[in-house]
């Protein structure tokens, strides 16, 4: 079946709608009042309607974007044919936490949006005086309100651990899941130890929030000192 025969207009009324009336037996609703020392001086024009939606989950359902979007417009045409259309992509920095509709939002700069986000900066800049702070949206991690120089490969343990919170995590799954790369010089299990304890020296007095389980590996439990920012909108699907 095309895309296009599914967006047809139904020839057969569904059983739940009610009839539409003729034009004749339409009743006009009433106008909310307005009181009269203050004009009516804002009225519908049109609506806006976001799509969260990436070029990878689009493919995954066999569309792109600018299929659906000239589908959309095909459809509008259909409906109501004096409408005007005009189509905007969002364009968000790879890796940006949250939902796929609130980065959207964001990126267009959508009011009630960019409302949110600032006050939700305010709040984090509050929080990151004290104790640690793992960015994931960011790839940074605040001690004490100050810029930790984590390399790569150590921050990528850090959240490896942090976004399994509370599950020991054995030393070859750690290796499995972060030398995956070609490039990357396959480390010994115990290697594993050694980057661990690079990680814990920069964490300083925080070196605890990593927990040694004799024998088996490594696990991070929910810490007061701790405190994780995963972007705007809700948690980033990589913690799952």
């Amino acid at each position: 079946m095309s895309n296009i025969a599914l967006l047809e207009r139904p020839t057969a009324r569904a059983p739940h709608l009610r009839p539409v009336p003729r034009l004749a037996e339409t009743v006009a609703p009433a106008a909310p009042a307005v009181p009269a020392d203050l004009p009516a001086t804002r009225s519908p024009r049109g609506f806006a309607l976001y799509v969260g939606l990436d070029e990878i989950k689009a493919a995954e359902a066999g569309v792109s974007l600018p299929l659906l979007v000239d589908a959309l417009r095909r459809t509008l045409a259909e409906l109501a044919p004096g409408a005007e259309t005009h189509a905007t992509v969002a364009l968000a920095p790879h890796g940006s936490g949250g939902r796929d509709l609130d980065v959207v939002r964001l990126a267009l700069q959508e009011p009630g949006a960019v409302a949110r986000a600032k006050a939700a900066t305010e709040d984090e800049e509050k929080d990151e005086d004290y104790g640690v702070t793992v960015d994931i949206s960011r790839k940074r991690v605040l001690i004490d309100g100050e810029s930790a120089a984590f390399t790569y490969k150590e921050f990528e343990l850090l959240q490896y651990l942090v976004l399994r919170e509370g599950r020991t995590i054995e030393r070859s799954e750690l290796v499995d899941a972060l030398w995956q790369s070609p490039d990357d010089e396959t480390p010994g299990e115990r290697t594993i130890d050694v980057h661990v304890r690079r990680l814990r020296a920069k964490l300083g007095r925080y070196e605890d929030i990593v927990r040694t389980v004799r024998g088996v590996g490594y696990r991070f439990d929910r810490h007061a000192d701790v405190v994780i920012r995963y972007g705007h909108g809700t948690p980033s699907p990589d913690r799952f």
